[in-house]
């Protein structure tokens, strides 16, 4: 009689160095998955960045906490963003924005991801109580013996 299309899920990408995954990257997913069906948390691997954790380990911390989560997956990649999504079929790419600044480079960045691919990003902003949280602050105050468990997830273990 009638022939259904099949369903296509909503997927967006995630990408980011994730060193570390935060409570803020946190939020950015528990957000993302009440719009999409499926979000894949992406490491871009960039050889020309020194990590703090080796992407293994990376890798390791973000499945963990989503190990329950079937909607979320955790990849790496060492393309292109854009190339990345379009290999595991994600139509969109999710970003997180704390800052006037961070809007600046994101809009920059999804318009040439757009034009290149067709693909769209969409951004959500950063809780307020969040938007001092940043890999890059929690990664120097782990340099200097700090706790940063109020920066990271609870159920990752650093």
């Amino acid at each position: 009689m009638f022939q259904t299309e099949p369903v296509r899920l909503r997927t967006a990408l995630f990408p980011g160095t994730f060193d570390p995954f935060t409570v803020g990257h946190e939020s950015l997913v528990r957000r993302g998955l009440s719009l999409m069906d499926e979000i894949v948390v992406a490491i871009g691997e960039n050889e020309a960045k020194k990590s703090f954790f080796p992407l293994d380990k990376r890798l390791r911390m973000i499945r963990e906490l989503y190990e329950n989560e079937p909607r979320v997956r955790v990849e790496s990649y060492d393309s292109l963003t854009i190339e990345f999504a379009q290999k595991i079929g994600a139509q969109y790419i999710l970003r997180g924005i704390r800052s006037v600044v961070d809007f600046e480079y994101e809009k920059t960045i999804a318009d040439m991801n757009r034009t290149i691919s067709g693909i769209e990003t969409f951004v959500l902003f950063t809780e307020p109580a969040l938007t001092h949280v940043s890999s890059s602050h929690v990664r120097e105050l782990l340099r200097y013996g700090y706790d940063v468990s109020g920066f990271v997830p609870q159920r990752i273990k650093l």
